[in-house]
């Protein structure tokens, strides 16, 4: 079955950030995810991926003022310098941290500016992203997020984010597909999945509704799964959920989906 990483920013949040490698790790996950490193110093990131054996396998690029609302900033035309900061930061943070793909979260089309102004802007800053972690041999990744939960989010749809890879004309940006988002705006899971693997390096599970784990849902895990090993899918499955009785509590359901 695919490799499970545990997203540290929903899982064992019981615990404090610096403390949940070592709860990951007791719980048998070998890689872990998280939204952003930037509150940390890199070194204590990386003392606790190397003490506890783990693989950093995503993180994303800074996005804004996150406790203001802001999902990310690289369709705002007035803050194209502060996205390339951002760029920066992140490829300083990839490196220490040994993590080979990052995720830039697009963000909310912002009031009162021309859509097709803020997709230039966004094609633009992805085009520059990918070319600079393309030349530090990371991977860039796109998201599309459902605007149900995220009202305004400029990138919700699959298809839009491959037309978006098209018309930036690098081949170092790809999909991160998250299978609740894209169950919740678009359905055929499975379909999806299998007609654009080439582009799909990272994927993203929780159930739906609620956003819980895998199996107190509609959505069909089990299948779902096995449907990657058997397509060949060969990346980290982040388990992105939020727990709905405690992490530790609601882990078996990777035994009942025979999931690593």
């Amino acid at each position: 079955m695919p490799k499970l990483a545990a997203n540290l920013t929903m899982l064992f949040n019981e615990v404090s950030f610096l403390d949940r490698f070592e709860a990951a790790a007791r719980a048998g996950f070998q890689g872990v995810e998280f939204l952003f490193p930037y509150a940390f110093h890199a070194d204590q990131i990386a003392d606790k991926l190397n003490h506890f054996h783990l693989d950093l396998v995503l993180h994303n690029l800074p996005a804004g003022n996150w406790d203001a609302g802001e999902r990310g900033i690289a369709c705002h035309p007035d803050r194209v310098a502060e996205f390339q900061d951002g760029v920066g930061d992140a490829i300083r943070y990839a490196k220490v941290l040994g993590v080979k793909q990052l995720n830039c979260l697009v963000g909310i089309a912002p009031k009162g500016v021309d859509a097709e102004l803020a997709r230039a802007t966004m094609v633009d800053n992805l085009a520059f992203a990918a070319k600079q972690l393309k030349e530090e041999k990371i991977r860039l990744l796109i998201e599309p997020i459902n605007t149900f939960d995220i009202p305004g989010f400029f990138l919700s749809g699959t298809r839009q984010a491959l037309d978006l890879i098209k018309d930036t004309g690098s081949d170092n940006l790809f999909v991160q597909y998250d299978i609740y988002h894209m169950q919740r705006m678009e359905g055929e899971l499975a379909a999806t999945i299998k007609a654009n693997l080439p582009m799909i390096k990272h994927i993203q599970v929780a159930d739906n509704p609620g956003r819980f784990e895998p199996g107190t849902g509609e959505i069909n895990y089990r299948y779902l799964l096995a449907m990657l090993d058997e397509i060949g899918y060969d990346g980290w499955v982040g388990c992105e959920y939020k727990p709905k009785a405690g992490t530790v509590e609601g882990l078996g359901w990777r035994a009942a989906h025979q999931a690593a």
